[in-house]
């Protein structure tokens, strides 16, 4: 799920009441219990459940996608939802989520005798993983192309025909 729909689980009576009478939307569902949010001050509730919700959607996407099970990830994460805690109560800057990923993933390359392969950063797909389509014989082309011919053929003499029609009649 995406982290807004994780931030509001459990709160659904609320939400769609909220929709339904066009008030304001609940901040949070049953991450509101976790102690994260119990610790966070009242004016950052709001922004702790979005992050904790935030981290549990990326920690659940981790779980599905990766091959080798591990709890480095969620481990890093939880020190982030800390470091923003103390962010928010007292200033301090806290890591940045692509610095933490790639240091949880250099340890396992060193634990693990580099298995597990950092994800790319590039969207672009590689050259060998692009399949060329099959190269179509010249004959296939050379019917298509009297195909598309004779297509417009028809085509022109049809509005020739309909030309001769309208003058006729007038």
């Amino acid at each position: 799920y995406p982290a807004s729909t994780v931030q509001i689980l459990g709160a659904e009576k609320a939400l769609f009441r909220a929709l339904k009478t066009k008030g304001n939307t609940p901040k949070y569902g049953l991450i509101y219990h976790s102690s994260f949010i119990g610790r966070a001050g009242a004016k950052n509730k709001g922004r702790i459940s979005r992050f904790v919700a935030n981290k549990c959607s990326i920690a659940s996407r981790i779980d599905c996608f990766s091959e080798v099970p591990t709890t480095k990830f969620g481990e890093a994460m939880k020190e982030q939802v800390e470091e923003r805690l103390e962010f928010y109560e007292s200033g301090a800057t806290p890591s940045k989520n692509a610095d933490t990923m790639k240091k949880v993933i250099e340890g396992l390359k060193d634990a693990a005798g580099d298995d597990i392969e950092a994800p790319k950063s590039s969207k672009k797909r590689k050259v060998e993983e692009e399949s060329t389509p099959s190269k179509k014989s010249k004959k296939e082309k050379s019917e298509k192309s009297e195909d598309k011919k004779e297509k417009k053929e028809k085509k022109e003499k049809k509005e020739k025909k309909e030309k001769k029609d309208k003058k006729e009649k007038k």
